[in-house]
């Protein structure tokens, strides 16, 4: 690792700290953070079983909502290992290519998740404005090209700043990375080099991928809310609303933290560092963990289900 006034020339070797100036209570933080992580995996991997082996769910919303369990869990898989291995183990070493591997996978499965939920959101959209059509426009065919699309749309934008990264920045200033997994700016902030097309870069994946589907979702809730409330019956209106409301809070919970983690890793310079990172951390690990939650309490089918498999395994 050859060094040239005090900057390091392509690093095969970062370090990852944690989180900075929580590096005394970093086992005793790791201990929900893995609870999350228990919890978030058993509760996505019931719903992707209950998905597959009941025919009756094998419907766009459901099918969709399959899409989302596999996602988070790969999402959080991502980085509560190696975080785990930080705080419990004093691992913080990570070989420079899998850190860019690991940020890409981070990148790639926010936008992929993104995009589901944006689909989502469309689904909905049919199902309430132009009912008579749903079945006919959501075929099997078109949630395949839709899953698709989604993870190469996300994988194709990511991917570049992976290539920006190790073709553009040589060297660094420290390889010590204040943060507890490899997250895109944290990386580049390393550098001793103009920085400027990386970060412009970033900003355009994320206003892009997220700021695309953040317009086009809700554009398509306000033409929701202007369908249901034309209903001439309250309960034709409140049925119709419930079928939306779980979409709308695991909405508000990806978008919201996930919007301001961003603004404030980018523009909070007052902001503790340690603020930073957990917000970073929760808004990978909050997602997973609430989203099977939200949707087995407030969808009947996916809620009847669960009790009718734990129901047969407790009478075998």
């Amino acid at each position: 690792m050859p060094k040239l006034n005090d900057t390091v020339f392509m690093p095969s070797v970062l370090t990852l700290i944690g989180i900075p100036g929580l590096e005394s209570v970093q086992f005793w933080i790791g201990i929900p953070f893995c609870a999350m992580y228990i919890i978030a995996l058993f509760g996505n991997s019931l719903l992707l079983v209950i998905i597959k082996s009941e025919s009756s769910l094998h419907e766009p919303m459901y099918l969709f909502l399959a899409m989302l369990g596999a996602t988070d869990i790969v999402l959080s898989t991502c980085i509560l290992p190696k975080m785990l291995g930080i705080f419990w183990f004093h691992l913080p070493e990570i070989y420079f290519d899998a850190c860019l591997l690991q940020m890409w996978f981070i990148h790639t499965f926010q936008g992929i998740e993104s995009g589901i939920l944006l689909a989502m959101a469309l689904d909905r959209y049919v199902a309430i404005c132009d009912p008579l059509r749903h079945a006919s426009i959501f075929t099997h065919q078109l949630l395949t090209q839709i899953g698709v699309g989604v993870t190469l749309r996300a994988a194709l934008l990511a991917a570049p700043c992976l290539i920006l990264i190790k073709h553009r920045l040589k060297y660094y200033r420290t390889t010590v990375v204040s943060h507890s997994y490899c997250e895109h700016m944290a990386i580049v902030k390393l550098a001793a080099e103009d920085i400027r097309i990386n970060k412009i870069y970033g900003l355009f994946v994320a206003f892009s991928i997220l700021g695309f589907d953040i317009i086009f979702i809700t554009l398509s809730y306000i033409q929701i809310f202007i369908s249901v409330f034309s209903l001439p019956q309250k309960e034709a209106r409140l049925k119709a609303f419930n079928t939306c409301i779980a979409h709308i809070c695991v909405f508000f919970e990806f978008y919201l933290l996930g919007f301001f983690s961003f603004f404030t890793h980018r523009f909070g310079f007052h902001i503790p560092p340690y603020v930073h990172i957990l917000l970073s951390n929760l808004y990978l690990l909050v997602p997973p963990l609430l989203n099977p939650i939200v949707y087995g309490v407030k969808t009947k089918q996916i809620r009847d289900q669960v009790f009718k498999f734990f129901h047969s395994k407790d009478a075998s």
